[in-house]
């Protein structure tokens, strides 16, 4: 769904892809997430914030 947005890095769509179950319905938590990538939840935070951030940004 996100692959055709431009403006979000790879790693920014992945975090929202799963964050919120875009792929497959599935939502991970932001630990789950960290484990799978290998990094810490407080990074994914970030991620996701800046991610989110650009998504409305784009939409307004």
């Amino acid at each position: 769904m996100l692959s055709r947005i431009k403006f979000l890095g790879k790693r920014e769509k992945k975090v929202v892809e799963m964050r919120f179950g875009l792929l497959n319905g599935v939502r991970k938590t932001q630990r789950e997430i960290a484990k799978m990538l290998g990094i810490s939840r407080s990074y994914v935070s970030r991620i996701e914030k800046r991610a989110l951030e650009k998504l409305v940004r784009e939409l307004n």
